[in-house]
């Protein structure tokens, strides 16, 4: 399957890890977003577990992350939230309603992770996530915003931006889960 990303951002395989001194300026448990049911989430309810956001996009090449990112549910459940956000800024891969969306996921990968609402990650529209996501002035250390669809952005459980992940980066990769810990389940995960 030939994959539709084009030579910007992160390549294959990238990933961008915080650095040791970086420090938040401002919190990411200030931030909030709306369910894709229209229910709001208050951050501060993911205190003490890590967070995996990603720009999630239907029609990209990338879309079968879903189902890596729901194993990754499923398997991590207790110490990981993963926060799917739909947004139609590369080559308008995301069209849908926010029914449309839901169906898609459930129906071709029977996503049960939380999905933010429709969200634009670039732009003069950006969503507060994304803004605190891609502001080193706010997360203390990274400025890229995502390059392309299914972007991975890690959130330690103190609220810090662990990682940045390329859309090419699978979900179940060993360099992201050895940094989400032993699994639910106890299987040991590889480590590279």
């Amino acid at each position: 399957m030939a994959f539709d990303i084009p030579l910007l951002g992160l390549m294959a395989g990238d990933t961008k890890r915080r650095p040791a001194s970086a420090k938040s300026k401002t919190s990411f448990y200030d931030v909030s977003m709306v369910s894709l049911d229209g229910k709001p989430v208050d951050f501060n309810t993911f205190r003490g577990k890590k967070v995996l956001i990603v720009n999630v996009a239907s029609r990209c090449g990338f879309a079968p992350q879903y189902e890596q990112l729901q194993a990754l549910h499923e398997k991590y459940r207790d110490k990981l939230v993963i926060i799917g956000f739909p947004a139609n800024n590369f080559l308008k891969q995301e069209p849908g309603s926010a029914e449309e969306i839901a169906g898609f996921c459930q129906r071709n990968y029977g996503v049960s992770f939380l999905m933010s609402e429709k969200i634009s990650v670039r732009g003069k529209d950006v969503h507060p996530v994304f803004g605190w996501l891609t502001d080193k002035k706010k997360n203390g250390w990274n400025g890229s915003a995502p390059a392309w669809n299914f972007y991975k952005y890690l959130v330690n459980e103190s609220g810090e931006l662990e990682a940045v992940f390329s859309s090419r980066m699978r979900p179940d990769s060993p360099k992201l889960t050895k940094l989400i810990g032993k699994p639910v389940d106890g299987e040991i995960q590889p480590v590279d």
